[in-house]
Order: structure tokens, then sequence, then C-alpha cells
């Protein structure tokens, strides 16, 4: 009977030592302007990536100041997951383009990739956030 009690005693001071979720930290800077919002999408795979927003693990606006942004991602589970963000300083909730389709309002992904003829895949933009927490810079273009 003592053992029985043992094994749910250690069992439950098991689960009650879990690792909690990993604190992430993202730091947004070279905003053009403290106008408008700072989107934010956060993806945990590739579906969706990098604009659907109904496919975003979180969807967030912040306020811009001194032109940079930062948020925390208080309750992320580890794993793997990339970020999106536009600056969008007219804010009417869409990237301004000009008449040939280039981004007229800054923008940018986790882990800064080179961006040639179109966004990054989710591969390329995926940050690895494990139980110990992480900060992410990422640079508006």
């Amino acid at each position: 009977m003592n053992l029985i009690f043992s094994f749910i005693f250690l069992t439950l001071s098991a689960l009650s030592f879990s690792i909690p979720p990993a604190s992430t930290h993202v730091l947004i800077h070279d905003a053009r302007s403290d106008k408008g919002k700072i989107l934010v999408l956060v993806f945990d795979n590739e579906d969706g990536f990098p604009e659907q927003v109904d496919k975003a693990f979180r969807q967030l606006a912040l306020d811009p100041k001194d032109r940079k942004a930062e948020l925390r991602l208080d309750d992320i589970p580890a794993g793997r997951y990339a970020i999106t963000v536009l600056h969008d300083e007219d804010d009417n909730g869409i990237m301004t383009t000009n008449f040939v389709g280039l981004p007229e309002e800054k923008y940018g992904f986790s882990n800064n990739p080179k961006i040639y003829f179109g966004p990054p895949s989710f591969e390329k933009s995926a940050v690895q956030v494990g139980s110990g927490g992480k900060t992410i810079h990422i640079k508006l273009r």
C-alpha cells in the first residue's frame, strides 16, 4: 500500500515540476516612424506563412515607439516558429505597394533572411524556441 502512495506522490510531484512554456522576447527595429501599427504574425508551421492571418498561431498589433516595438510571448510552447512583421504606417490593415507591386511599407521576418524575389520560406525564417526562452531581433526593411 505504501508503494502505491509513493508512486502516486512521485507522479504528481513530477507533473507539478514540468517545464513551463518558453518566454520569447521579440524586438522590432528600424520602423520609419511612430505612425500606424506594427502588425505581427507568429506561425508554428509553413501553412499560411507569411501572410495568411487566419492561419497564424498568434496575431498582434503594437504601437511603435521611438521607431521600434517589442513584445513578449510568455506562453508559447517550445518549438519552431517564423514571425512576419509589417509596419502598417497608414493603419489600413494591409501592406501598401506601388504600381509594380513592391512594398511601400517596411516589413521584416524572424531570422532576418535575405529577400530576393518574394518572401522567404518558413524554413529560412524559422527560429527554435526552447524551454529557456529566446530573444528575437527583427530588422524592418
